[in-house]
């Protein structure tokens, strides 16, 4: 029988659910996506695609363990067993204190830890309703001992990885003569190392309720080995004649659903004008807005395109301002007259000036957004940073932008598994209680419209205001593009796969950071 008494707590659940959920998607989750974006090979849009996609599979075939964790293994909830409806009162919150920090770091542009944010403010609660006894401090049960260790534990791991990586892919590819040839023939390596790490993830960290974890060893490796063979074999048939035609016969005509003519497009004939300098980019230059004018010189006398085409004056992306003062003059009939509460000063706002703000916001370009600064000394800075770090082959950069895409929508499926909890296991709680009227439903398996209704909410989270955390991050920490932003994301996934064999939790918004800082020490080492 519900709780009828109590539906106000469970109605503020969940708008504070919601709420929680909205900032971890403009927060944690446009952190992780921040790289991709930085570098290029996925739009804001595209990436906004993906989260929807992977984070609502992450979430709903493997997110209720981990909520199960955030709903009972941070504080003793036995001591709310004569009175549960103090334990919905105890998770509402801390929702609301979770929500409330994470929304305005987002507002401030601080990238946070979502999950320590939430399993923050559930030992307030505990600590507010037992006492320092009523939390579980310890190392064993998943205690809250483990979740400060990964605040030293993940950035050191993932940035070691980084610059492993990096520095293998650097002067093994990057640094040689012939590095077109060399990644595009070495690429359906790449994808096998890179989804046998990937399964990895998913198989000991992402897929808990899947009952992948329970595999045998000798099972599990297989599974590893064989899912990465044929995404390798799929990569030489279809991966390797589709970017040869690309970087290698310049051929601007080719569309993403030529991708899977695969063989038939080894004899596709290449436009006549291909490789010519009036012809259409075949690729994206994805160092767009951080060239200088020498490199429009250099790159005529440099076949493989080692420095990319830019506007002859040398200029950046043009900063927000700037595209505001070439737009064309507003539409008298968008246009606000008047105090806003009039009708159709209303009307305009609903029917016009939301949603275009929130279209803008989904397909704005987040990586020129990382290269403008207001502030002189900030953009002297971020110029003098972008001139030291090396920009290589935009053909070579091509062919990782593809791996980078993989280990993207893999971290985005592990995100959807792991951080939905954050919200997802308090309203679980509460909606339990609430709905059984008794503290037994407070242990009953996690609803999965509670998981959807989180995902997406932190799905509309990244598209409408993820720009915030993104704008901050990527190029603004080291100059970003695939083969730089691929071994990012490896050596996070990576740092997954260890810690989750060595029972110890990480955090997202620690590990991609700290990949882009220990890689950038080890190109200014190099």
């Amino acid at each position: 029988m519900p709780y009828h008494q109590y539906d106000y707590i469970f109605a503020l659940g969940i708008i504070f659910a919601f709420a929680d959920s909205y900032g971890i998607g403009a927060n944690d989750v446009a952190n992780s996506f921040a790289t991709s974006v930085g570098s290029r090979s996925l739009s804001l849009g595209q990436a906004v695609i993906l989260a929807a996609i992977m984070e609502f599979v992450g979430a709903i075939s493997a997110g209720a363990r981990v909520t199960s964790t955030i709903r009972n293994n941070i504080i003793d909830i036995n001591m709310f067993k004569n009175d549960p409806a103090v334990l919905m009162l105890g998770m509402l919150c801390a929702l609301i204190g979770s929500s409330v920090w994470v929304l305005g770091a987002t507002k401030l542009r601080f990238p946070v830890s979502t999950t320590h944010s939430i399993v923050g403010a559930i030992i307030g609660v505990g600590i507010a309703a037992g006492g320092t006894d009523a939390v579980k401090w310890g190392w064993k049960g998943n205690g809250v001992a483990t979740v400060f260790a990964s605040w030293g534990i993940a950035p050191l791991v993932s940035g070691g990885f980084a610059s492993v990586l990096y520095l293998i892919t650097r002067f093994g590819i990057m640094e040689r003569a012939n590095s077109t040839v060399l990644a595009l023939w070495s690429g359906p390596v790449f994808f096998f190392i890179t989804t046998a790490i990937l399964t990895m993830v998913i198989v000991y960290k992402g897929s808990p309720n899947l009952g992948l974890d329970k595999l045998s060893g000798q099972t599990t490796a297989l599974a590893i080995v064989m899912t990465a063979l044929v995404v390798g074999i799929l990569a030489v048939l279809f991966w390797v004649p589709y970017v040869r035609a690309k970087v290698v016969k310049g051929d601007y005509t080719l569309r993403w659903y030529h991708f899977f003519l695969g063989p038939l497009l080894w004899n596709r004939p290449a436009p006549e004008d291909a490789g010519l300098a009036t012809a259409p980019d075949a690729i994206p230059d994805y160092y767009r807005g951080h060239h200088d004018i020498d490199d429009e010189v250099k790159r005529t006398e440099d076949p493989e395109g080692a420095v990319h085409k830019k506007e002859l004056d040398g200029s950046e992306s043009p900063s927000d301002d700037e595209r505001a003062q070439a737009a064309p003059a507003p539409d008298p009939k968008r246009t606000i007259d008047g105090p806003w509460i009039y009708p159709r000063n209303l009307w305009i706002v609903l029917r016009y000036k939301i949603p275009e703000r929130l279209w803008y916001n989904a397909t704005r370009d987040v990586a020129s957004d990382q290269a403008v600064s207001g502030d002189a000394k900030d953009r002297d800075r971020l110029r003098a940073m972008h001139a030291r770090a090396k920009q290589y082959s935009n053909k070579t950069e091509h062919c990782f932008s593809f791996v980078q895409v993989l280990t993207a929508c893999t971290a985005s499926f592990a995100h959807g598994s792991n951080d939905v909890a954050n919200a997802a296991g308090p309203l679980s709680t509460i909606y339990l209680i609430w709905d059984s009227g008794n503290f037994s439903g407070s242990r009953s398996p996690t609803p999965v419209w509670v998981l959807l209704f989180c995902a997406a909410a932190l799905v509309i989270g990244l598209a409408t205001y993820g720009y915030t955390i993104m704008s901050v991050l990527g190029n603004r920490i080291t100059l970003h593009s695939p083969s730089r932003g691929y071994t990012m994301e490896l050596g996070a996934a990576t740092t997954v796969v260890l810690a989750s064999q060595l029972g110890l939790p990480v955090s997202t918004t620690h590990k991609t950071p700290a990949s882009q800082t220990r890689r950038l020490r080890a190109a200014n080492v190099a």
